[in-house]
């Protein structure tokens, strides 16, 4: 890890991997997948804001909706540290996953989660 590279190689996923996987486990892959985001986004803000036990939780209490907000809030702090600290990023990123998980596609919106996170490792 280095000043180029905020987050170690641990946080590295293969997104076309996750995907595959995703879907021929109908799903539950992308449980495991959220979890090891939600450590990669803890390391690099440095601070225990995604906590896998309360996400799973809230997302089955609430049938999925506040997975929605999860995957908006997600976005939003991983752009939000982009742009603070000088990185290339998509404009929009959060709300771009917002309306993919809208519309069931979580599984993208991860992927492009996940690609973000690969450029700092």
């Amino acid at each position: 890890m280095n000043d180029q590279n905020p987050l170690s190689s641990e946080h590295r996923r293969d997104v076309a991997a996750g995907i595959f996987f995703t879907v021929i486990t109908c799903g539950i892959y992308n449980i495991f997948w959220n979890y090891r985001q939600m450590k990669a986004l803890n390391a690099l803000l440095g601070r225990e804001e995604f906590i896998f036990g309360k996400w799973a939780l809230f997302s089955l209490l609430t049938c999925g909706l506040y997975h929605i907000y999860f995957e908006y809030r997600m976005g939003a702090e991983l752009q939000q540290w982009l742009v603070q600290n000088s990185r290339a990023v998509t404009s929009n990123l959060a709300i771009i996953g917002l309306v993919l998980s809208l519309f069931g596609l979580t599984v993208i919106t991860d992927a492009i989660y996940q690609h973000e996170i690969n450029k700092l490792t």
